[in-house]
C-alpha cells in the first residue's frame, strides 16, 4: 500500500496473480525487486526485473505490470515527481528545465540496491528526517548522474507536439467533464482520426485512456484530503462507484477504500 512522506509516494507491496493494465504515474517509478520477479511494459518493449534488480519508469510513461514467475513478485518503490527532483536539483543538470529520462527499465546495479534497500528501511522509521532527506538526495543525485540521458524527441512537426499538449492539459485540468471527440479535434484543428493517431503515438494511450488516467490522480488528491469515496467518484466523473473501483485496482493495485485506509 501507499504511504507518504514528505508529499513522496511510497509503496510496499506484494502481488501474485494481479496484472496491472495499462496506466501511468505523475512521479517517477523507482523500485526496488525484494522477492520473485516483475514483467513489465515500458517504452514499447516487455521486460522482467528479477530480485535484486531495480525498475525505472518514467513520469507520465505508459506502463503494465505483472508476475514473470508463479510465486508472484515484492516489491518496494518511491515516486518521486519530476518538480521534486528538480527541486532536489536544480544545479545539478545543466539545463535547470530539464527533468531526467531514464532509458532503461531494467537496471542491475548492487550497490545502487543496497542503498534503496537502506533508503526504504529509513523512510518508515520515525524521525532522523536529515538522514532521511541527505539519503534519499544523494540517491537520486547518483542514479540521475549515471543512468538519466536527456530524451530523444520524435522526429515531427512541432506544431502538432504542441497541439497534443493543449488536449493533455485540457484533460488534466477538466478531468471529470465528459469531452467529446470531435470538440477535442476542431479545438487544435486536427481531424478526430488524426487527434487519436498522434495522441496515442506521443503519450502512449488513446484519449479516453489518458482521461482515466487523469481522473485516478484527482481522486487520489481528494482521497488524501478525506474526501468520500462515492462522493469521490462522482467529483473525478466516473460514471458509478463500481466503475471507480474497477479502474482505481486496475491501474494501482489496492481499492480506494484500501488506499484511504492507509493515508489516514
Amino acid at each position: 500500500m501507499s504511504k507518504s512522506w514528505g508529499g513522496l509516494e511510497l509503496l510496499k507491496a506484494s502481488y501474485q496473480q494481479t496484472h496491472f493494465s495499462k496506466h501511468t504515474h505523475e512521479g517517477y517509478c523507482i523500485g526496488l525487486i525484494d522477492e520473485g520477479a516483475q514483467s513489465f511494459l515500458r517504452t514499447g518493449s516487455q521486460h522482467i526485473a528479477p530480485k535484486g534488480d531495480i525498475i525505472l519508469v518514467n513520469a507520465d510513461e505508459v506502463h503494465t505490470g505483472s508476475s514473470a514467475v508463479e510465486t508472484g513478485w515484492c516489491y518496494r518503490a518511491i515516486y518521486p515527481t519530476p518538480e521534486m527532483i528538480k527541486e532536489m536539483s536544480y544545479d545539478f543538470f545543466n539545463e535547470r528545465s530539464m527533468a531526467p529520462w531514464f532509458p532503461e527499465a531494467v537496471i542491475h546495479d548492487q550497490g545502487l540496491a543496497e542503498q534503496l534497500n537502506l533508503l526504504f528501511d529509513l523512510l518508515i522509521q520515525p524521525k532522523n528526517v536529515l538522514f532521511k532527506q541527505s539519503l534519499y538526495v544523494s540517491t537520486v543525485a547518483y542514479l540521475c548522474s549515471k543512468y538519466a540521458k536527456q530524451k530523444q524527441q520524435l522526429k515531427i512537426c512541432t506544431e502538432v507536439q504542441d497541439k497534443i499538449k493543449i488536449i493533455q492539459d485540457l484533460l488534466v485540468a477538466e478531468p471529470e467533464k465528459e469531452h467529446q471527440l470531435a470538440d477535442l479535434a476542431q479545438m487544435v484543428g486536427l481531424s478526430q482520426w488524426y487527434l487519436l493517431r498522434q495522441f496515442k503515438k506521443h503519450t502512449g494511450l488513446p484519449p479516453h485512456a489518458w482521461l482515466i488516467q487523469c481522473r485516478l490522480r484527482k481522486s487520489l488528491k481528494l482521497l488524501k484530503q478525506g474526501q468520500e469515496i462515492a462522493i469521490t467518484a462522482q467529483l473525478c466523473g466516473f460514471s458509478d462507484q463500481s466503475h471507480f473501483n474497477r479502474h482505481f485496482k486496475k491501474s494501482l493495485g489496492c481499492t480506494p477504500a484500501q488506499y484511504t485506509l492507509h493515508h489516514k
